[in-house]
């Protein structure tokens, strides 16, 4: 009898929560719909598909075109090269290929894409979903040796490719014994005699399908330290309610145009396609980053919002304010900025060109979104990334797993509904990377006063000279406010008396000042040792040679291990440059 009672009370407590969550997404839906004007553009058909297709669990990818593509069929979704694709279209091209796919037996496995941002890679994830298929996405820049890993790595069954990367692709065919001669299919090309085409596989299926969504996208981690790492994103319930209460933080509208200058291959660039799409608006799609095409697209397009790396912005902010300034770029209304640190100068000179338009954020390809900074917290403190995003619980931990007080750095863990599944094939970087349900790739960060979180690094980049932790963001962005300095990275290199020394390295502005050419060593350390401790002003510094920029890998963050492979020591040091 007792426990019969405990019984219903649980299950009576289990309903009371299941009802509230249930009321509290309901709540949050509809204020967003209302605040981003996306609640007046509803139509009766799309209601019904959003009820139904919700009310069975259907809150991934796939159900937004399905939603859109009922609600609002005809209006332009993708504009490619001048080319516009509406939702319907894109709805249709999804089933389609979804369908052969299936008809390939493809369904629960994986396809792997290599591709530059085009129309086919947005359909083609979406297709996988559709029918239970893993997509795994890579960088088009990979080797055929990395490619050849990948694919492996993975177990993919298809791989498919744009046309101008076939060299790559016949260097790897024969290594890859798993995917059928039939599976190899190349994307814009109108026909192949070696390959199956895009357009073929999309008319191969004919019978509708149901789409489950129990597939998912694997996105390989961009390697900085070594082999990459496949993330497993899958598209729980939990999902589409964190992502509903981040875009109510944010100026997303309904009526937006995105401009997508990401790669696709990484997941910024998928993730903020999402977001517009969510709310209904238009994405703008570039092969790739050229400034130039950035403010010509901005200007074409109206474009209202767009992300891009801090690397994109920093070049975006070089063309210089005359050549920015000829652009009519006041429709923006956000410039999100995430993958790498963004330092104050950079911020600060864009919100003097496009106004207070620049939102930071922290993120990575495991977490999803953390934190958002606002145009005013990079005003009051630049380079923070904010504070915790809705829907996110961080925890700053000591090596013993210890909470850090507010003002001390520890390494970053983060809870939420967008964490990754785990690691394709690699249990032990799943547990290695898990703390009570929290996960961390590694960054070090702090917490202000007013609660805002700075970053101060990778943990495995932290320099401990003579028994002191120096953390090398701090050290960097004291460089970066410098006139003259136009990139920075800060390594420890090993020291004989001190474990590890100090050592940055620089690439000086062109227009630097006469001074700082004479001697940029002496200029630039002097100008640390007034703003920094001892043991963080660098012992060595080194600048690049005119025309040499820092090593950094496609989403912009600096290949360190590359720096320290090859660390300038004094007797190395470049004829005519000063290393103290």
């Amino acid at each position: 009898m007792l426990s019969r009672l405990a019984s219903t009370r649980s299950t009576l407590a289990a309903a009371r929560e299941a009802a509230r969550s249930a009321t509290s997404r309901v709540e949050t839906a509809v204020a967003l719909a209302l605040k981003s004007g996306l609640l007046w553009n509803l139509s009766p058909k799309g209601v019904v598909t959003a009820a139904k297709l919700l009310a069975r669990g259907r809150s991934g990818p796939s159900t937004i075109y399905r939603i859109h593509g009922a609600n609002t069929p005809d209006k332009p979704a993708l504009i490619f090269r001048d080319r516009s694709y509406t939702f319907g279209e894109l709805d249709r091209s999804c089933d389609e290929i979804g369908a052969g796919l299936r008809h390939r037996g493809l369904s629960g496995q994986s396809v792997l894409v290599m591709m530059k941002n085009r129309p086919e890679y947005l359909i083609l994830s979406t297709a996988g979903s559709r029918v239970g298929a893993s997509v795994v996405t890579v960088s088009w820049r990979s080797t055929p040796a990395e490619l050849a890993y990948l694919a492996a790595h993975c177990g993919a069954k298809m791989v498919v490719f744009e046309e101008s990367l076939a060299p790559i692709i016949e260097k790897v065919r024969a290594e890859l014994p798993d995917v059928a001669k039939e599976n190899w299919v190349v994307a814009g090309a109108p026909e192949s005699k070696a390959y199956t085409t895009f357009e073929s596989l999309r008319r191969e299926g004919h019978e509708a399908i149901e789409h489950h969504e129990e597939g998912a996208v694997v996105v390989y981690t961009s390697g900085t330290t070594g082999k990459p790492k496949g993330a497993v994103r899958k598209f729980n319930k939990e999902l589409l309610p964190s992502v509903l209460r981040f875009l109510r933080a944010t100026p997303f509208r309904h009526d937006d145009v995105h401009l997508a200058a990401c790669p696709l291959y990484h997941t910024t660039a998928f993730g903020f396609i999402a977001f517009t799409y969510i709310l209904g608006g238009t994405v703008v799609l570039l092969d790739e980053f050229e400034p130039r095409k950035v403010l010509e697209a901005i200007e074409r397009y109206r474009v209202t919002t767009t992300v891009l790396v801090p690397t994109m912005l920093h070049r975006l902010l070089a063309l210089g304010d005359e050549e920015i300034q000829k652009h009519d770029t006041r429709t923006l209304r956000a410039i999100f900025c995430t993958s790498a640190p963004l330092p104050g100068p950079d911020s600060d000179k864009a919100m003097e060109l496009f106004g207070d338009v620049v939102h930071n954020l922290y993120g990575a390809t495991e977490t999803g979104v953390v934190t958002l900074a606002y145009p005013d917290d990079l005003r009051r403190s630049p380079g923070t990334i904010g504070r915790a995003a809705a829907g996110n619980e961080i925890r700053l931990l000591d090596d013993q797993g210890r909470e850090v007080p507010d003002g001390q750095v520890g390494e970053l863990f983060a809870r939420n509904a967008m964490l990754v599944a785990g690691y394709h094939g690699d249990e032990a970087a799943t547990r290695g990377s898990m703390r009570d349900g929290f996960f961390s790739v590694g960054d070090l960060a702090r917490k202000d006063a007013n609660g805002c979180y700075h970053l101060e690094g990778r943990k495995r980049d932290m320099i401990i000279s003579g028994g002191v932790n120096v953390y090398p963001a701090e050290v960097e962005a004291c460089l970066e406010s410098h006139a003259d300095v136009d990139e920075v990275a800060v390594i420890g290199v090993p020291d004989a008396e001190w474990g590890e020394r100090v050592q940055a390295v620089v690439v000086l502005r062109a227009d630097a000042a006469p001074a700082t050419l004479a001697d940029p060593a002496a200029t630039l350390r002097a100008f640390c040792k007034e703003r920094l401790a001892g043991p963080k002003v660098p012992r060595e510094l080194v600048v690049l040679p005119k025309g040499e920029h820092l090593p950094r890998n496609p989403t912009g963050k600096v290949l360190k291990r590359e720096l320290r492979s090859r660390a300038i020591t004094p007797a190395k040091q470049p004829e005519g440059q000063a290393a103290r």
